[in-house]
């Protein structure tokens, strides 16, 4: 069995974007603080594929639903205006592009928002995507990037959690070694105090490769 132990992640503690950084704030805005993050998009027909495993997740364990990603900023608490700002301007770089994501395996982790999940492959590109837009944000990580697709979140036993973690390699036998080009980053609003997801939103997608 995969079972990876990891510290508390800077998911589960929404971060205060740093005033000076690149998506500095008008200081006339008056728009509240939210918790923000900036979503991988895998390509439609992955989603798909991975909707259906996430739904005979969902069947068995429970859970809300959420759309399938890989997470780039984790949670961080800025204004709306500044989060777009910093996503257009990261996106608009010369040095980010499309990039492509590789699953090397299902795992399971430790709490609601790592329960089971797909890990993906630490390539450069997919780290330097990562920092790139965490620099944009102003976001600094408290643990080590882990690049991965959420298949289930829950507050589930170990037992149970392994049993989830089987029954995906038992609904897709060839998920792990999955390859899929990523060319879409989301911005979406994320309350990770919210478990219910129903505040969840998506605010803006952007394309990378275009100028």
């Amino acid at each position: 069995a995969r079972h990876i132990r990891l510290p508390t992640p800077h998911f589960a503690k929404p971060k205060r974007h740093r005033r000076s950084g690149p998506a500095r704030m008008d200081p006339t805005d008056q728009s509240p603080e939210e918790v923000y993050s900036v979503w991988a998009l895998p390509p439609e027909p992955v989603r798909d594929r991975l909707r259906g495993l996430m739904a005979g997740l969902r069947a068995a364990h429970g859970g809300p639903p959420f759309e399938p990603h890989a997470t780039v900023v984790g949670a961080v608490r800025m204004r709306r205006p500044a989060a777009i700002q910093a996503l257009r301007a990261a996106a608009a770089a010369a040095d980010v592009a499309p990039y492509t994501a590789r699953v090397t395996g299902v795992a399971r982790g430790d709490f609601f928002y790592q329960c089971v999940y797909l890990l993906l492959e630490p390539t450069p590109e997919v780290i330097h995507t990562s920092d790139h837009f965490c620099a944009h944000f102003g976001f600094q990580r408290s643990t080590p990037y882990m690049p991965h697709v959420s298949l289930l979140y829950g507050d589930l036993t170990d037992e149970e959690k392994e049993a989830a973690r089987k029954k995906v390699e038992e609904m897709d036998s060839e998920i792990s070694g999955l390859q899929f080009e990523i060319s879409e980053l989301a911005l979406y609003r994320t309350d990770t105090e919210d478990k219910s997801l129903e505040s969840w939103e998506l605010v803006e997608v952007c394309h990378l490769g275009k100028k």
